[in-house]
């Protein structure tokens, strides 16, 4: 590894792939031969819209040419100019001239991930987003206490792009009691731990870089890759864990610009990191000089192991400091805090700052003294947290055993969900029934680093009250009764090896 510029940017090897592959798109809409109601193009074009709607296909992305298309579905081509002219004047396509049709959003609609997190709260059950509430009692208490030192920053500017320097000194001291010398200057404070993401793929990447993540993994993250016009590449991630073979080895064969990995209680699959894989993906990417970012956020919910130490404790003397480490508090406290911090090199951190001031100036300081407040109470308050996530736990698990016998899973070592395997690709058509029952849930296609996988399975959190979740698994027992189409054949992914 050269040491000369870790910031290096070079030449990048060619501009993003936006186009959607004629295979990749016809392995995600039915066959036009059975397509029904008739004709086919209206049914084709109306499946396009609501993948585009889901986010299952990216905006402004250029769709397959017209003869590739027909091929991969065995239909005429002027089958498929007719799905396209209605996707134009319907407002999910727009052409170029000489370059193709892209996708967009009709104007007035509202992308339905984006939908999901505004809908207001009603009597549905919310499974779809795993984060706890934070206790109204600790909240108020929190605000007491910090109102004092609130009232100190009164008479300044309020402007901190590095974070408020008691609170990068808390973060940093905090790695270190986990095993990893750090001091403040190598710690950002951030609005969440997805800001820390994308500010890091904004510094250390450019258009058409690899970007090698995990396949299932947060979705939000795999969105950011996107829309940052990165290539993604996938290693698997099963019930039991990662390959290490197969990222050592994607590590070599594809030299990806940066790795997005989350060891801890990963978010699906809840799975834990055994550090001597830790140990040989560091190694593996020393030798590529790929930048790894690791994602913690779920780190100290450890609910049957120790809490693990810092990936990055990991390395060898002397090693790799081409990680950067991210962290938030939406997790193990309450998402509407928006905090979340980073450790770096400290020149990544000089660089990661000045870059920001473009996007938000630094934090709330009401938000970071809050932060700052519960990180020192943190032994007081998050060993109930976790024996409550322990006892929801339990109750999901035994809900599940009773209502849904034939749906299989492996109890997390912690985390915040279970991941679910339903035995048949019926996760997306189930979600769309749950929700008519009154639960608000993901299928696994929205996990997946490619469109159209993923589909056995589901992620239910145990973050609501053992009440809930029983209430919750009852009537998605009720919307599986009601029956559900599975997905013909050709919806399955076909182009994925």
């Amino acid at each position: 590894m050269d040491a000369v510029d870790p910031l290096r940017r070079g030449d990048r090897a060619g501009r993003a792939d936006r186009t959607l592959g004629s295979r990749q798109l016809a392995a995600m809409l039915p066959d036009p031969a059975g397509a029904r109601p008739r004709p086919a193009f209206r049914h084709l074009a109306r499946e396009i819209g609501t993948l585009i709607l889901d986010g299952r296909i990216a905006l402004h992305v250029r769709l397959p040419a017209e003869r590739e298309l027909a091929a991969a579905l065995n239909t005429s081509r002027a089958t498929v100019t007719a799905v396209y002219d209605l996707l134009r004047e319907s407002g999910y396509a727009y052409s170029r001239q000489g370059s193709g049709t892209w996708t967009a959003m009709p104007e007035g609609r509202t992308p339905r991930r984006l939908a999901r997190v505004l809908e207001a709260p009603d009597a549905a059950i919310d499974l779809a987003r795993a984060a706890p509430g934070l206790p109204e009692h600790v909240l108020v208490d929190a605000l007491v206490r910090i109102a004092p030192h609130l009232a100190g920053h009164a008479d300044t500017p309020g402007y901190h792009p590095y974070g408020l320097p008691d609170l990068r000194a808390a973060i940093a001291e905090r790695f270190t009691r986990r095993g990893l010398a750090t001091v403040p200057e190598q710690i950002l404070v951030t609005s969440g731990a997805q800001h820390a993401l994308t500010l890091t793929m904004g510094l250390l990447c450019g258009p058409g870089d690899r970007v090698m993540v995990e396949n299932p993994s947060y979705p939000n993250a795999l969105e950011a890759v996107r829309r940052a016009r990165l290539r993604p590449v996938s290693v698997p991630v099963t019930d039991t864990g990662w390959d290490i073979e197969v990222v050592e080895s994607t590590l070599g064969q594809v030299v990806p610009q940066l790795a997005y990995l989350i060891p801890d209680f990963h978010n699906p699959t809840g799975c834990l990191m055994p550090g001597a894989e830790r140990e040989r993906v560091l190694r593996a990417a020393e030798r590529t000089g790929t930048w790894l970012v690791v994602d913690e956020t779920l780190t100290d919910l450890a609910l049957d192991v120790p809490a693990p130490p810092p990936f990055a404790s990991h390395a060898r003397p002397g090693g790799s400091g081409q990680v950067v480490t991210i962290g938030s508090m939406s997790k193990t406290h309450w998402a509407g805090l928006r905090i979340g911090w980073l450790r770096a090199p400290a020149q990544v951190v000089t660089e990661l700052a000045g870059q920001r001031l473009a996007n938000d100036m630094g934090g709330s300081v009401v938000d970071q003294l809050l932060a700052l407040e519960l990180l020192a109470r943190a032994e007081e308050l998050l060993p109930p947290r976790l024996e409550q996530l322990r006892a929801q736990r339990a109750a999901l698990g035994e809900a599940l055993t009773e209502h849904m016998p034939r749906w299989t899973w492996r109890v997390p070592p912690g985390g915040l969900s279970l991941w679910v395997d339903l035995g048949e690709p019926i996760a997306s058509p189930l979600a769309e029934q749950a929700r008519e029952c009154g639960v608000r849930i993901e299928g696994g296609g929205h996990f997946g680093a490619y469109p159209g996988i993923l589909e056995q399975r589901m992620r239910i959190p145990y973050t609501a009250s053992p009440e809930a979740l029983r209430e919750a698994v009852q009537r998605m027992a009720t919307a599986l009764a009601g029956g559900l189409p599975l997905p013909p054949a050709a919806r399955r992914p076909r182009w994925i090896a």
